[in-house]
């Protein structure tokens, strides 16, 4: 069969839509990108790469993120008072990947690797700005997509990679089940070299009160930025919690058993957010699929949401560019990608990252005591971290995606209630 002569449309120029028509354009398919904002936004979050997303990445022709990057092997889980309680050194995996290490680099500093390498290498990719997705319609030959303006556009395949409020999401009537967490979360960054006091380039805090994330960025370049994350009351008015003098008092509780001197610290960055964990009870419908934040949300201790959606898109590509170039199946290729995607977010991202939430705000002494016990026991044993490193490298994660087939059976409940 012929290739087709309608383009697949993707909505949203983050991390998931920009990899998504990068790759479907590097296999030869034609896409239009459409983007509501006027250009690529800035994101103070995300910025934690795990070794299989860099080798996706680099083999998308992102290969300067590994020297705009910082390089991460060892990551620490410290307890807010006792200091480090188990730490892990990527190197246990060297064998599994040619990135034994997390690498660091500001999500606002991907998109544009991203966009350049469609630019440059992909002159079958359209992109459009200022002009984002405002309805869909599968009209079963075909879909079709009116944008903001009010301009037209049909396409062989939809995907929606426009986040939390996906309209593709909508549209195939799937319901986004889960919750948000009672707290949000205020992002603070510095200068200060928390190096010096033996921070690893990426580590979590325990306490039950004052947990907190702590990352090492790249910025602009030396020193960097260090991006400390802790959790804020959610009715309190931002400019009262993001005012310089009451961020100085939480640092010097986050901190206070570091040997850190809060006060000699610069707050270049600060931003707030709410944290959810989110799935979509199905991901495609006809010829219409979502991909990225719009498929699943999660908290950010593993750093693995913005991880998930570059897994998203590239699986998705490899499954719709034959249906696309050669007429294969689209229901049955849509089927497998939601078969292999979304039964490992439940069990890998959303499983993983509550875990770790619950590890770090634990206010039970003896639970708090005993879970940091087991976590310590299995950073000092090879074989034991070893195991926990592929699985929070997402290096199992991946290669379990890949082995499920249609016939394999797939557990893929996802109740929303992990947090009750």
């Amino acid at each position: 069969m012929p290739r087709n002569s309608l383009p697949v449309i993707v909505a949203g120029a983050g991390p998931s839509g920009l990899a998504t028509a990068l790759s479907l354009g590097l296999k030869g398919v034609d896409v239009v990108l459409v983007e509501r904002e006027p250009g690529l936004t800035i994101d103070l979050r995300a910025g934690s790469f795990h070794p299989p997303t860099t080798e996706m990445l680099v083999s998308l022709g992102c290969a300067a993120m590994l020297e705009k990057g910082i390089k991460v092997p060892v990551w620490q889980i410290r307890d807010r008072v006792d200091g480090v309680i188990a730490e892990f050194d990527l190197s246990l995996v060297a064998d599994e990947t040619p990135y034994p290490f997390r690498l660091h680099l500001e999500q606002h500093r991907l998109t544009p690797m991203l966009l350049e390498n469609i630019r440059a290498r992909t002159p079958n990719v359209k992109v459009i700005f200022s002009n984002g997705l405002k309805s869909v319609e599968d009209r079963g030959t075909h879909v079709a997509v009116t944008l903001d303006d009010g301009t037209g556009l049909d396409g062989a395949f939809m995907i929606g990679c426009e986040g939390a409020r996906s309209i593709v999401r909508n549209a195939i009537q799937s319901k986004f089940v889960g919750f948000t967490w009672p707290e949000k979360l205020l992002v603070a960054s510095t200068t200060f070299d928390l190096g010096k006091l033996g921070f690893s380039g990426a580590g979590y805090i325990a306490d039950p009160v004052n947990f907190a994330a702590v990352f090492h960025v790249p910025d602009e370049g030396p020193p960097g930025l260090w991006r400390i994350a802790y959790p804020i009351d959610p009715e309190a008015p931002d400019d009262e919690v993001m005012a310089e003098g009451e961020i100085r008092a939480r640092l010097k509780l986050v901190m206070e058993y570091s040997g850190a001197d809060i006060d000699s610290f610069d707050l270049v960055y600060k931003s707030t957010y709410k944290v959810h964990q989110r799935v979509a009870d199905k991901w495609h419908g006809g010829r219409m699929v979502i991909a990225g934040d719009a498929a699943h949300l999660n908290n950010p201790f593993g750093g693995l949401g913005l991880n998930g959606g570059v897994h998203d898109a590239v699986n998705l590509a490899e499954k719709l560019a034959p249906v696309w170039l050669a007429g294969k199946d689209h229901v049955e290729a849509f089927t497998l990608y939601e078969r292999q995607r979304r039964p490992v977010n439940i069990k890998s991202v959303q499983a993983m990252s509550i875990r770790n939430k619950r590890l770090l705000e634990e206010r039970d002494p003896q639970v708090r005591k005993q879970r940091q016990a087991e976590i310590g026991a299995i950073a000092r044993d090879p074989v034991k971290a070893r195991a926990f490193l592929m699985e929070t490298s997402m290096i199992d994660s991946v290669r379990k995606a890949a082995a499920i087939t249609l016939e394999t059976p797939v557990e893929a409940d996802w109740s929303g209630e992990e947090a009750a």
